[in-house]
């Protein structure tokens, strides 16, 4: 796909879910067309909704876990290509520590059901070395500054 296609802009809820021991929840995306990668809970704003509510659905959306994620005051732009449409995504960040290890995943989409076929609880130390792509490139230091932040939300 051509690099000057233009892209929608996608509007983005991401949510650091820290749970047991500062343990990260990452779900893994296997797609047609591109190599199987972990990215953390969220997506795509409703039509209408603001960032926080968007955090607040996804988590509960995809973990089952209902609670309103905080804000880390991050925002980052993004160019990608999201189920075959090229993207430029505008994501804010948001932070949530759970103590519960068991997530509902009942509440995905039908795309989510087909494309984020596993998730597990990552250390900071696997995060660093996993073989697989862990997006964004830069989730250490997003963990780093959620807990300098919000330093309540670490085990």
């Amino acid at each position: 796909m051509s690099d000057t296609a233009p892209r929608r802009t996608r509007r983005t809820a991401r949510i650091l879910l820290l749970g047991q021991d500062g343990r990260l929840l990452l779900f893994r995306y296997v797609a047609p067309g591109f190599d199987p990668f972990w990215i953390m809970a969220g997506g795509e704003c409703d039509p209408g909704e603001d960032y926080p509510a968007a955090a607040r659905r996804e988590l509960r959306e995809e973990t089952g876990i209902d609670a309103q994620p905080l804000p880390l005051g991050i925002t980052r732009q993004a160019d990608y290509v999201y189920a075959g449409e090229p993207v430029q995504a505008i994501e804010h960040f948001f932070v949530h520590r759970t103590d519960t290890a068991t997530i509902d995943t009942s509440g995905h989409t039908e795309l989510e059901r087909e494309v984020m076929q596993e998730h597990r609880w990552f250390t900071r130390v696997e995060i660093g070395s996993w073989p697989e792509t862990i997006y964004p490139q830069e989730i250490l230091e997003l963990i780093e500054r959620a807990l300098d932040r919000h330093g309540g939300i670490a085990a």
